[in-house]
């Protein structure tokens, strides 16, 4: 014999997965403090410098 399942409690725990997935998602994408932020944007901007500087000219005759 099947087994018997309440279709709303079917629904309600689809909802509260499709919730927990939708927040872990947002949790990535904005994560991240004000500070975490800048000190990354910082760092970036810091190799950029570096790797720009450290590049030889090239000069065509």
């Amino acid at each position: 014999m099947a087994e018997i399942v309440n279709l709303r409690m079917a629904r309600k725990a689809k909802a509260r997965a499709a919730d927990k997935t939708q927040a872990a998602e947002n949790r990535a994408l904005h994560g991240q403090t004000k500070a975490e932020r800048k000190a990354t944007e910082a760092d970036v901007a810091r190799l950029t410098r570096a790797v720009e500087g450290a590049k030889r000219d090239r000069t065509e005759d």
